[in-house]
């Protein structure tokens, strides 16, 4: 030990570092005591009869110093001042109120007193409390009133340290902890099934480091609304991944094992996790399709409605009177109503035209088409009349273009009050066919009968078609074989084309097809029978007449 001080101090003494670094407890400070007891021993020996401390030093503690050293200062006369200037590096710590006047009352022979302040008290001030005479002749005797104040600040502060600071807060957290403690609960065992236990969470001060109180002891985090739980392969039941509900349904709560399914009225919102009305789904007045549609119908009625008062005024002129008057007058009446009868499909569903609608369509058309038929059997009958010997010239006249427009109208008629009679159509709602709304309809009943009085008029265009086509080639001044032709090939057009169309559609755009199919086909029926004669009535009236007639045909 002592060659290792020896070797210790030369290589203190010799160094010419400015800065010394003390890291360490008490004993720490006595090595560096006995480096400064060495030294001078050697100097000494060698006679040197000046003492030179080691000045121009800076040093730097890791704490303050222990009071261990006062005592060793006073034995070796150490020189405080060599530590003057001083850093001493200490844990945090805060002034604590009376503080100072507890440690003014600290005596060995106060109240509490023990060993470890016998013991304290001996080494601070360099005294024995202890009845050996021996020690008490070397070090002296402790009065026990000495003031703790007067120890040097370097060896003992006044002010709480920074480990003492620690302990303190233990302490009191500690007693804090004893003290704030509630009733958060009870557990009752007579209580009912799944209510034994209560507990009162607002009661309960958590942990500040907890992200979710109450805290959660799970593999992973309660999935979030608008998710369900879809467990892991392998894993512990309480240990799953959180997937997005299907479409169509929500979760609105933490932790849900599955997503539910929305009332029939409702449906999910975008992330899933509620569940909002339908908007109802009907062509109203005030939309746009609704508008076009009626704006549309009324025009054609009033082109109708105008048409029909030429061909009235003019009843009595030659090309009037060559295509049958009245045929043409019920035409331009069932095309007029035709118009008319789109407009019932507008509007909220309703116990007055969900019957209606369908019926009176399927009647009115009926008759237009009757009409249109009767007249092209007419023109060829009337034209085959015209050869010698013909006794064809006895069906010729307005009996039978009457039969004709009364038998067909009747079928159809037949058809419909069967329909009205059995299974009637009537306001439903489908609540399943779109995601978001509710389709008012009108529930047609018997699907069969639909289709029946459809397939009717169908067979009634195609009758029409087929002898208009026949009967094209015909003089004109006899016929309008070749209008009829194309006006017949726009009406089927149209029908064949709505069936998959109407077919494919949802909500309010079936019935815009509907509407449309109605408008365009009794369009294209008016607009390619009677331009044509309008024309020669209204801008050429001098060909309106018979003569003029016989030349066209010659």
């Amino acid at each position: 030990m002592v060659d290792q001080t020896k070797l210790f101090s030369q290589t203190f003494m010799k160094s010419k570092a400015n800065v010394i670094v003390i890291y360490g407890e008490s004993t720490s400070i006595l090595w560096l005591t006995s480096v400064i007891i060495a030294r001078n021993m050697i100097q000494l020996i060698l006679h040197q009869s000046v003492r030179k401390e080691p000045e121009g030093k800076v040093w730097i503690t890791a704490a303050q110093i222990d009071f261990i050293s006062n005592v060793v200062r006073k034995l070796v006369d150490l020189d405080i001042q060599m530590l003057q200037g001083a850093i001493s590096i200490t844990i945090h710590s805060k002034e604590i109120q009376d503080f100072s006047d507890f440690l003014q009352g600290v005596k060995p022979s106060g109240q509490g007193a023990d060993g470890f302040i016998n013991d304290f008290w001996e080494q601070a001030f360099g005294c024995s409390l202890s009845n050996d005479t021996a020690m008490a002749d070397t070090m002296g005797t402790c009065t026990g009133e000495e003031l703790l104040e007067s120890l040097p600040a370097p060896f003992f502060e006044m002010s709480m340290t920074g480990h003492s600071y620690s302990i303190y807060n233990a302490v009191y957290a500690l007693a804090h902890a004893l003290h704030i403690r509630v009733k958060v609960g009870r557990l009752d065992p007579q209580a009912p099934p799944g209510k034994e236990l209560t507990m009162n969470g607002d009661e309960i001060q958590w942990h500040r480091v907890f992200t979710q109180v109450p805290p959660l002891s799970l593999c992973n985090a309660n999935c979030l609304p608008g998710y369900e739980k879809k467990k892991k392969e392998g894993k512990k039941f309480c240990c799953y991944d959180c997937d997005p509900c299907p479409r169509g349904m929500f979760s609105s709560e933490k932790g849900l094992e599955t997503c539910a399914r929305c009332p029939p009225d409702q449906y999910p919102n975008e992330d899933q996790d509620q569940c909002i009305p339908k908007k109802p789904n009907f062509l109203g007045l005030g939309e746009t399709l609704a508008i076009v549609s009626t704006f549309s119908a009324l025009s054609f009625s009033l082109i109708t409605a105008v048409v029909l008062g030429i061909f009235i005024k003019h009843r009595n002129t030659a090309i009037v009177k060559a295509n049958n008057r009245s045929l043409t007058y019920i035409l331009l009446i069932s095309l007029l109503l035709c118009f008319l009868c789109s407009l019932m499909f507008i509007g909220k569903p309703n116990k007055a035209t969900c019957p209606l609608r369908q019926t009176a369509f399927g009647i009115v058309f009926s008759v237009a088409l009757s009409s249109i038929l009767a007249k092209t059997i007419s023109v060829v009958l009337a034209f085959m009349a015209t050869k010698p010997g013909s006794r064809i010239r006895r069906w010729v006249g307005k009996k039978l273009a009457y039969s004709i427009v009364l038998s067909c109208s009747v079928i159809q008629v037949g058809i419909c009050v069967f329909w009205l009679a059995t299974s009637p159509p009537f306001p439903d709602v489908d609540m399943h066919s779109m995601s978001e709304e509710i389709v008012l309809l009108c529930n047609e009943g018997s699907i069969l009968m639909f289709y029946s009085v459809l397939g009717y008029m169908g067979f009634l265009a195609i009758i029409s078609f087929t002898v208009a086509f026949l009967a094209r080639k015909l003089p004109d001044s006899f016929n309008e074989a070749k209008f009829i032709t194309f006006s017949m090939l726009v009406f089927c057009s149209v029908w064949f084309s709505f069936i998959p169309t109407y077919l494919s559609t949802r909500g309010k755009y079936m019935v815009a097809v509907e509407i449309f199919s109605i408008l365009a086909s009794s369009a294209g029926l008016l607009g390619c029978i009677f331009p044509p004669k309008c024309y020669i009535i209204v801008v050429r009236p001098e060909l309106n007449n018979r003569e003029q007639l016989i030349r066209r045909k010659m």
